[in-house]
């Protein structure tokens, strides 16, 4: 059962497969949107052969198509694009992310579909975009990691080319195409028009970069990677403790006092080298030294402490199993439980998107089997 949201009464159609396009129409379910998915027969979505697998079953498939219906068309053939056209006279907004060219071959090309149907909003997230020169260009997450610039300035000095830990490239791309869709459906409720919504997952690496760019523009010089630390605020990194690691992050004047306060090492917020942010940036490499002088005499559960106790922002290394034991966790419903036909009952990330006043379950529906929804679309469809 669709749980209510603040896009209760929106159809979405999703042509979309493995993550960026999928990750977009998961939340949009989240928000009470109603997904339908159209996949190709006999494989369906590639993600659906994507490990780690349960009795045969994707659960990465499962993390990012839970709550949708499933049904299987073939595009190239008669019978199913007239399905496909039924669902599209119901829809409010369709999600693809095919490589820019192949809608405009099947024959469902923004021209098109904005003649025949010109309230529907039509999201099409793709490596590059749907213009420029390199718009046909291939991609994958680590394609645009890598050609965006994130990778360049990710890992260790010296160190080689490192991929963030995540699919930031689809997960990007699958934010920002969210983002698009919600802004068409606000000027649709105002003019009554559809929107096309291109968003290309290299520019969400660019959009990413965040100061990368500006450092650049105003140094000259391709910023590299730096570990651990921010770039432009310090001390914001890791430090050594006598056990292991901690994250400090003293982001103004202000809490740099604290936190030498609290550390017992005064002198050091008098010190001449470390009076303002720039300053300190400066000369990063001593002041790290003078501060892993004192961490290193404690563990990281004593520091925690005693910074939480004067204010200071720190917080320690987690690994994913820390991470989803973490307390806040719980309190914020951010792991939900699906119980799946096959899989039985498994935990999955929750929705980080919490609006008062509706609902977030602490069960979702699970993943469709490939075409699992076909006869109750079509009799919705007034069709055998």
């Amino acid at each position: 059962m669709q749980a209510a949201g603040p896009l209760s009464g929106v159809t979405v159609i999703d042509l979309s497969r493995i993550l960026a396009g999928p990750y977009c129409t998961m939340l949009m379910a989240e928000l009470g949107a109603r997904v339908v998915k159209v996949e190709p027969p006999d494989r369906g979505d590639d993600a659906r052969h994507y490990g780690p697998f349960v009795k045969g079953k994707s659960a990465y498939f499962q993390s990012i198509n839970r709550g949708k219906d499933s049904i299987a068309l073939d595009l190239k053939k008669d019978a199913d694009r007239a399905i496909f056209e039924d669902l599209l006279t119901t829809a409010d907004v369709l999600v693809e992310n095919f490589r820019p060219g192949t809608m405009e071959k099947l024959g469902y090309g923004w021209d098109v579909l904005h003649g025949r149907f010109p309230k529907l909003i039509y999201a099409a997230a793709s490596g590059f975009g749907h213009t420029g020169p390199e718009s046909k260009r291939a991609a994958y997450d680590m394609v645009v990691q890598g050609m965006g610039g994130i990778m360049s300035v990710t890992g260790h000095e010296g160190g080689p080319p490192t991929r963030i830990g995540t699919s930031i490239g689809d997960i990007g791309a699958g934010l920002y195409t969210t983002v698009g869709v919600l802004s068409a459906l606000f000027h649709r409720a105002a003019t009554g028009e559809g929107r096309k919504v291109d968003v290309a997952m290299f520019d969400c690496q660019l959009a990413l970069l965040e100061n990368a760019i500006m450092r650049y523009f105003v140094s000259g010089k391709p910023p590299g990677p730096l570990g651990a630390r921010h770039p432009s605020i310090t001390p914001f990194e890791v430090f050594s403790t006598r056990d292991g690691f901690i994250i400090i992050a003293a982001g103004n004047d202000a809490l740099w006092r604290k936190l030498c306060e609290a550390l017992g090492r005064g002198e050091l917020a008098e010190d001449r080298r470390y009076l303002t942010n720039d300053l300190r940036n400066q000369n990063v490499e001593a002041l790290k030294e003078a501060l892993e002088a004192t961490l290193t005499t404690a563990d990281t559960t004593h520091w925690m402490a005693v910074l939480d106790s004067a204010g200071v922002p720190a917080g320690p290394i987690n690994n994913v199993k820390q991470a989803t034991e973490f307390p806040q966790v719980a309190a914020r419903n951010m792991l939900v439980q699906i119980d799946d036909p096959v899989m039985g009952a498994m935990p999955f990330v929750g929705n980080p998107i919490k609006i008062w006043g509706f609902e977030d379950p602490k069960t979702r529906d699970p993943a469709p089997a490939l075409d699992a929804n076909r006869a109750a679309i079509l009799k919705e469809l007034g069709r055998d």
